[in-house]
């Protein structure tokens, strides 16, 4: 049975930051969590293509678009790889497109907004990094834990 992240936070507090941004939830999922992934990526989502034909065996994937939404980082088709590959959700500080397509896509989809402009394919970027927003650390391999509310991330050692 699922657990919203306020349960979640109100049981382990202190052993979670909470990402202070805000996001949009745009997919099928309204509650998801799992191990993180991460990319950082500059308006270019060549290496999510990449990723989402990987086992993601539960996993988030964190995708640090730099805060920008001048252009979409995943579409609908990504999402339905993303969910076909085992993925529970993406959570993109950056935008998507498709909003229709990817309501109706069982993955959990959290976005800063959306934008119709294709990005680059140019495939630069770095995967499995340490990521930063606002204070908030994420590390491959912490605990993601998303809906409506926000995004909460284990606190690891450095």
């Amino acid at each position: 049975m699922a657990t919203f992240t306020s349960d979640t936070y109100d049981e382990l507090g202190e052993k979670l930051d909470s990402l202070p941004l805000s996001f949009e939830n745009l997919g099928g999922v309204e509650y998801f969590s799992g191990p993180a992934e991460t990319v950082r990526v500059d308006e270019d989502n060549q290496l999510l293509k990449e990723l989402m034909k990987q086992p993601g065996n539960g996993r988030v994937l964190v995708v640090d678009g730099g805060e920008k939404i001048t252009c979409a980082l995943m579409g609908g088709n990504m999402a339905a790889f993303f969910a076909d590959s085992g993925w529970a959700g993406v959570v993109t500080v950056g935008a998507i497109r498709d909003r229709a397509e990817i309501t109706e896509v069982e993955l959990g989809v959290l976005a800063m907004g959306s934008n119709p402009k294709r990005s680059k394919k140019e495939r630069t970027g770095e995967v499995g990094v340490k990521l930063e927003f606002a204070g908030v650390k994420v590390v491959p391999g912490a605990m993601v834990f998303a809906d409506s509310d926000g995004v909460l991330i284990e606190k690891n050692s450095y």
